[in-house]
């Protein structure tokens, strides 16, 4: 195809008063081949790629919300998935008009390149949040322990999850190391298992310290019957026989039932006349002519 511009066919048509003439000339003048066929045509394909990316967005966001993805999930997958299209939608209009959009997909490349080699730490804070938000080992609320600290989510972003402590500390620990590490929810099943431990003396039944513990139990409120508590003998020790006692109760009152079961153990002890041992020394005097024992 011939580019060359005539210009004294431009000066004529100025002359002439030809408007339609002298801006196909100017554009043809200043843009090689961009025509006003072209910019038309660009235009009406730049409408339709717009219209197909409200069209997609709109069939995702009924698809997500039909899913079990949380909400922040869903918002961040619309938010990539919508700029994504929009890259897409620049690369085919700028196709449409003649720009060589292989050299420009080579510099975003290189240029997203530099970015991701300077913000490396933030890109891999970035992936495990995905990971956390599609896997969701815990959800705002939960009550949880990881390597670098323990407490109740408190909030979820793409970098960083917010911990609160028992203390009144607020943790932001970084999602590459989470997603890393070992992280133990304490809140998703809705329930808890206590251990406590006890000791009584060899004087003492079994059953009676059974029996003892089983009352002490029966007091404490949160304390959940399916499955029943359990007392069984762990250990022997030096001066005691060691008791596990093992209950079930909710989650948001663990710790109340915890606290409460060990005060009412000692006072159901001293009810029933079970001696709650603890460590002590007998000391044995030897002389020349008897031994004492004190």
């Amino acid at each position: 195809m011939d580019n060359a511009v005539d210009t004294g066919t431009i000066l004529e048509d100025v002359a002439s008063g030809d408007a339609a003439s002298l801006v196909g000339g100017w554009m043809k003048a200043s843009w090689g081949m961009l025509s006003v066929e072209k910019i038309l045509w660009t235009a009406l394909l730049l409408a339709v790629c717009l219209v197909l990316v409200r069209l997609t967005m709109g069939l995702v966001r009924r698809l997500l919300e039909r899913s079990s993805l949380e909400e922040r999930t869903s918002r961040y997958v619309q938010r990539g998935l919508r700029a994504l299209l929009y890259v897409l939608t620049a690369l085919v209009t700028a196709g449409s008009l003649g720009v060589d959009v292989s050299s420009l997909i080579a510099l975003v490349g290189v240029f997203g390149l530099a970015v991701s080699l300077a913000v490396q730490d933030v890109l891999s804070n970035l992936a495990g949040g995905m990971v956390l938000l599609f896997s969701k080992p815990f959800t705002l609320g939960d009550y949880v322990s990881t390597e670098d600290g323990e407490g109740t989510v408190e909030e979820i972003t793409l970098t960083h999850t917010k911990l609160d402590t028992v203390d009144g500390q607020r943790v932001m620990l970084p999602n590459s190391r989470l997603v890393a590490g070992k992280i133990v929810n304490y809140s998703v099943r809705g329930v808890r298992r206590a251990d406590l431990a006890v000791s009584a003396s060899y004087g003492d039944s079994a059953g009676a310290v059974r029996a003892s513990c089983l009352k002490a139990l029966s007091r404490v409120p949160g304390i959940l019957t399916d499955p029943p508590p359990q007392v069984v003998v762990f250990s022997y020790g030096d001066s005691a026989v060691c008791y596990r006692v093992r209950f079930w109760s909710p989650a948001e009152s663990f710790w109340d039932a915890h606290n409460a079961a060990m005060e009412e153990l000692r006072t159901c002890f001293g009810e029933d006349g079970i001696t709650m041992t603890y460590n002590h020394l007998n000391v044995h005097l030897v002389d020349d002519k008897n031994t004492k024992e004190k």
